[in-house]
């Protein structure tokens, strides 16, 4: 059944990174600090905590390599000199609390030895950031066809009450076939096993994809930009 979350919990979707790296997500986290980032190999993303100050973002300079880049919410202040804005990408946020998840009896449990394939099949598809240890963040699901890895989702942020859905995508050749919508099902009903809601991220351009997902239940609450910084190869 639906998990049942308070408006209290809502709070922590406005920063879901900064939530997950002050909680589960901790031995993941680099800081300097009040900002962390998630190893690199691991994740993209830079969280600054709530209504950061100067500081907080003098701090996540320290964060970002020279020649490197990361990926965080932003809204619009002005960034430090060292670092600089190289695109933006506009998302929807969206909520399956009353989504009613069904287990897959297909869906597998990929592991580290299936790592290739997956940054294959995301290397093909594009379904978002997904990087050598990801799936360590995470129960990640697959659907396999002749031995060959079709489709794939997963678990990434998480924190008190709440788990994000992502990596949700289809190797062409099989699209239409009703395998994303299989995967992420299952991965609620797991998520509600624990007694947990889920949320996703689309980018706000890929309709179709947001079109699935009310299908399913999901229910938009709100709009994202996510920046993309770089800090420039010396100070």
């Amino acid at each position: 059944m639906p998990s049942s979350t308070s408006s209290q919990d809502h709070s922590r979707l406005e920063n879901p990174a900064y939530a997950a790296l002050s909680g589960p997500h901790s031995r993941f986290a680099q800081r300097s600090g009040r900002t962390l980032r998630y190893t690199a190999d691991v994740a993209p993303f830079l969280a600054l905590p709530p209504e950061p100050s100067r500081a907080d973002w003098r701090d996540a300079v320290e964060l970002v390599p020279p020649g490197t880049i990361a990926a965080t919410i932003h809204d619009g202040s002005p960034l430090p000199e060292s670092l600089q804005l190289t695109d933006t990408f506009e998302l929807v946020q969206m909520l399956g609390e009353e989504v009613r998840g069904a287990h897959e009896p297909e869906a597998l449990i990929l592991g580290s030895a299936d790592v290739p394939e997956m940054l294959e099949l995301v290397r093909l598809t594009e379904p978002g950031p997904f990087l050598e240890r990801t799936i360590e963040l995470g129960k990640y699901v697959g659907i396999r066809r002749d031995g060959a890895l079709v489709a794939m989702a997963g678990e990434r942020l998480r924190f008190d009450g709440w788990t994000e859905i992502s990596a949700v995508c289809t190797a062409p050749t099989h699209r239409g076939e009703g395998l994303a919508s299989r995967l992420v099902s299952s991965l609620v009903a797991d998520i509600q096993d624990r007694s947990e809601s889920a949320f996703l991220h689309v980018v706000t351009a890929n309709t179709g994809a947001i079109r699935l997902y009310e299908e399913l239940g999901f229910r938009v609450r709100r709009n994202r930009t996510i920046s993309v910084l770089t800090r420039a190869s010396s100070d």
